[in-house]
């Protein structure tokens, strides 16, 4: 069983010294998951387990592991080596609708500038100076910047890992731009399921780990009409983070979470926005302008396959041959990117329009359950406080270690022995 890349990528950031709680905080897991694969990392990744006196556990981990994981499985060194390669084939991918857009454009100007010739001089004209090539210079280098060369790093689109870093995004070059007038730029929520769960639990670890079902409500999806004694969307909630519902004298339901109560340092209150709030789609990331261009080269290409499919009725591609039979012979694939370059798009931006609608009324469904609860009652203030009743952090620090599998056990009972006699020496001294 190899672990969970989430999971990982947790330990990391918490410094290579963690608890269950502090995993399935930080990364948004389920509990007994992290539990499960925190004992699996360790085992597989050469790490120790530590037990405090009061039988809570921490984990500590090499901070190489991930190098002693890829030397151990296959899998994972495929799973590394094939992630560099896709973001060169998808890279390459990205690249080639723009290329295939100049090169259909160019194709069919040179067919129909040739079959124009070619009708010219069959029906006597010679005066063929408005077909002498100077219609192909409406072509600018517009996607050749100063920076040109760097289009061929497959890393330079990756705007969400900017983003994401506090940058802000960079402009997308032409070919870029392109694929992304006409697919996009990917779902701004991909990550919305571990946002969410991040969200919850930071809030249950600001709280002492215990709160109640309205300090939830504004990060989960809740039906616009919920009765006023329904919580039955918190059994998730207690599910992935191992809960236990607790009664008040008065029947009020608080909610108890003792594995994120027990963490491996000292943490402080955690910053968390008010409530859940999911990005709307955007059509694109390229400027106005760029996607402009686009769409004025999308159309022009559109008309010049129109009029090339005119052209080639006349019969002038069999007497021709060459360039202009071999756009005959792929006219038909050539038509339908012209319609596609532009259907597609718009039945996007048609999909986005609806999209976003129904992310605002989540949105502010969310945000009106955050004013509702900073706006509660003496009714709610007296649940809080009950839950507060349960709130408790427990640290698994290194001076109240019973056990770690670092050292030799024999040398953890002299060291315990010696600890002991200490103590009972400083009680006779006093």
């Amino acid at each position: 069983m190899t672990p969970d890349s989430g999971l990982m990528k947790a330990v990391e950031t918490l410094d290579y010294r963690v608890t269950a709680g502090d995993v399935a905080s930080q990364a948004g897991l389920d509990v007994k998951l992290a539990e499960q694969g925190l004992l699996t990392l360790a085992s597989e990744a050469g790490g120790h387990m530590q037990v405090s006196e009061a039988g809570e556990i921490a984990y500590l981990f090499p901070k190489n592991f991930r190098s002693v994981l890829q030397n151990k499985y296959f899998r994972l060194r495929v799973q590394a080596w094939w992630s560099k390669v896709w973001q060169i084939l998808f890279y390459i991918i990205r690249m080639s609708f723009g290329v295939a857009l100049v090169a259909s454009i160019l194709l069919i100007t040179i067919a129909i500038v040739l079959a124009l010739t070619a009708l010219k001089s069959a029906q006597g004209d010679d005066d063929d100076r408005g077909f002498d090539g100077g219609g192909m210079t409406f072509l600018p280098n517009f996607w050749i910047g100063p920076e040109w060369y760097l289009i061929f790093q497959p890393n330079y689109y990756d705007t969400r890992r900017q983003r994401l870093a506090g940058n802000e995004p960079r402009k997308l070059n032409f070919l870029e731009a392109v694929f992304s007038f006409l697919f996009g730029d990917g779902n701004p929520n991909a990550d919305l399921a571990e946002r969410r769960w991040r969200a919850i639990a930071t809030v249950i670890r600001n709280h002492g780990g215990a709160v109640v079902a309205e300090q939830m409500a504004p990060y989960l999806d809740l039906p616009n009409q919920l009765l006023a004694n329904d919580e039955d969307y918190m059994l998730p909630v207690l599910i992935r983070f191992n809960g236990q519902p607790e009664v008040s004298p008065d029947g009020q339901i608080v909610y108890h979470f003792p594995e994120l109560q027990v963490t491996a340092a000292q943490q402080k209150s955690a910053p968390i926005s008010a409530y859940l709030k999911e990005s709307l789609w955007r059509f694109s990331q390229a400027t106005s302008g760029q996607n402009m261009l686009a769409a004025g080269l999308g159309a022009f290409n559109l008309i010049g396959a129109l009029v090339l499919g005119w052209l080639l009725r006349t019969g002038i591609a069999g007497q021709l041959g060459g360039l202009v039979a071999f756009a005959g012979g792929i006219y038909g694939l050539l038509l339908a990117y012209g319609i596609g370059f532009l259907a597609v798009p718009l039945v996007r931006y048609w999909w986005i329009q609806q999209r976003n609608k129904k992310l605002a009324a989540g949105n502010e469904r969310r945000q009106q359950l955050a004013e509702n609860l900073n706006q509660g009652g003496a009714a709610l203030q007296l649940k809080m406080a009950y839950a507060q009743q349960f709130a408790a952090e427990t640290i698994v620090s290194q001076d109240n270690l019973a056990y770690s599998t670092e050292t030799d056990l024999t040398e953890q009972e002299v060291a315990q022995s010696d600890k002991i006699d200490a103590e009972w020496r400083k009680r006779l001294e006093r």
